[in-house]
């Protein structure tokens, strides 16, 4: 197979999908334009907060750096927790050239061909980027969170930042969990381990708090790619650790605290909202193959407690169950909600009141939430109706399922390079999508999906079994397995 040019095939999967791959002349002399001046830091209501012990979390390779986080120790066991979140609206005013395009694609696209970023790079990665060592604009979310993870009287306003220090995910994960010598950075920025400890401590909290109330406690494995000297050599598995489970339940913590600071404004919102799983009646049989007996009715946490069962009795299998689970959850969805009214709740997170904004260089809805929050803050009228909010919450649901097809597809022409020569070998699988328009199974090594087209008969998501790679396709994206005997 000669080799695929897989950028080029990503462009094409976006356009084909109603996505936008490349940014207009207009978008980019836009985006320059104001990178170049920088919003003012000293502006009226925006504090300045640049000597607080600001640090960020995120993958080595991570350059559009959202969200910044601090927190204090406060008398009888109440910890308060500041979320600093990049300002892009000062820098991505409504209505502009680059606001179209980034409301048009409504997220970053995250390809094995590279990122096709929602918004120009000289922003994401740059002005609107909360880089170490860099005074930004921000809006900070600020909760008191009780010991036993209760979030109360949350607020938010507007701030000016500067992160001291840049760390990621496997250095903190490895030093937290004792593998790994204290980090570099401690040594310069005072402060910073007590810090990372009490964050840890307090997203123990949150979690505890949310799955008490049914969060599920899952583990789910992605597909990444690795290059040498520029050419695709793997897709390994990028999973979860500690450190990423400390920002997801703080960023979980700052989104509910951001819909209920709005609710409480009387502004409408946009919310994340995952309905009761599509297929209960699936999970029950999972479960019930292991032993276990779960409602009949959706129960959030009888699964939690299933799973974290589980966990424990079989933790070499549980990426694989943690991913049949999610499959038979379904997918959420941006919903609007009235001014001043509660939301859903979120089944698999146990949080009502859940606004996506801690990730606005990436998300649209992030960026037309910050917009709302600016208002209610400055005691503006929402800048936004009810109609356009509902129509945003439509076509960002649309454009969210069409960007995670596009980069399936693309992992699949990858996948498909990498598999070349190997027509015949057999793989162990696990079934990930069982429909009428085919059935979908996923191998370890490297970790890629494909189709089976012999032998599915029967197949449910979940199932195990062993299949036989039968053909492959770069160009179409084709990986075609058959179930052995």
């Amino acid at each position: 197979m000669e080799p695929i040019n897989l950028h080029e095939l990503a462009r094409h999967a976006m356009l084909a999908r109603g996505l936008l791959p490349a940014f207009s002349p207009e978008a980019l002399r836009e985006a320059e334009a104001a990178s170049g001046k920088g919003p003012d830091r000293t502006g009226p209501g925006i504090q300045d907060l640049r000597h607080l012990t600001w640090f960020s979390i995120d993958n080595d390779d991570t350059l559009d750096l959202d969200q910044l986080s601090v927190a204090e120790a406060l008398p009888g066991g109440v910890t308060r927790l500041m979320v600093a979140v990049a300002d892009v609206d000062a820098l991505v005013p409504r209505g502009g050239a680059v606001d179209a395009h980034a409301a048009a694609n409504t997220t970053s696209v995250y390809t094995a061909a590279g990122v096709f970023a929602m918004l120009p790079e000289v922003l994401s990665t740059g002005a609107t980027s909360l880089h170490q060592g860099q005074e930004r604009l921000a809006m900070v979310v600020d909760m008191q969170v009780d010991a036993d993870g209760t979030v109360a009287a949350p607020e938010v306003y507007r701030a000016a930042v500067r992160n001291q220090a840049k760390l990621t995910y496997d250095g903190v994960s490895a030093w937290l969990d004792g593998s790994a010598p204290p980090l570099p950075q401690f040594a310069s920025v005072p402060g910073l381990e007590a810090q990372i400890r009490l964050h840890d401590t307090l997203a123990g909290a949150l979690r505890q708090w949310r799955q008490q109330r049914g969060a599920l406690n899952m583990n789910t494995v992605a597909a990444r790619p690795v290059f040498v000297d520029g050419q695709l050599t793997d897709l390994q598995p990028d999973t979860k650790n500690r450190a990423k489970d400390l920002i997801a339940d703080l960023m979980i913590a700052a989104n509910a605290a951001t819909a209920r600071f709005l609710a409480h404004k009387g502004f409408p919102s946009l919310r994340r909202f995952l309905q009761a799983p599509r297929r209960w009646d699936r999970i029950e049989a999972l479960a019930a193959g292991l032993g276990v007996a779960l409602p009949t009715e959706p129960d959030a946490l009888a699964l939690d407690k299933f799973l974290t069962a589980q966990r424990v009795a079989h933790p070499a299998g549980f990426a694989d169950l943690s991913l049949a689970v999610v499959k038979m959850l379904g997918s959420g969805e941006y919903l609007a909600a009235a001014a001043g009214a509660g939301g859903q709740g979120h089944f698999g997170l146990a949080v009502n009141d859940y606004a996506h904004s801690t990730a606005p260089n990436r998300r649209y809805p992030d960026l037309v939430t910050q917009r709302l929050l600016k208002a209610a803050i400055q005691g503006d009228p929402p800048p936004y109706s009810a109609d356009e909010l509902t129509e945003i919450a439509r076509h960002c649901t649309l454009q969210e399922d069409n960007a995670s097809k596009v980069e399936r597809e693309v992992l699949k022409a990858a996948g498909a390079y990498l598999l070349q020569g190997r027509i015949g070998e057999v793989f162990d699988a696990i079934v990930t999508g069982a429909a009428p328009k085919g059935t979908y199974v996923r191998i370890a090594r490297p970790l890629l999906e494909g189709r089976v087209v012999r032998g599915f008969e029967g197949l449910d998501v979940g199932d195990r079994l062993r299949v036989r790679l039968v053909a492959v396709d770069g160009l179409k994206s084709h990986i075609d397995f058959e179930a052995t005997a």
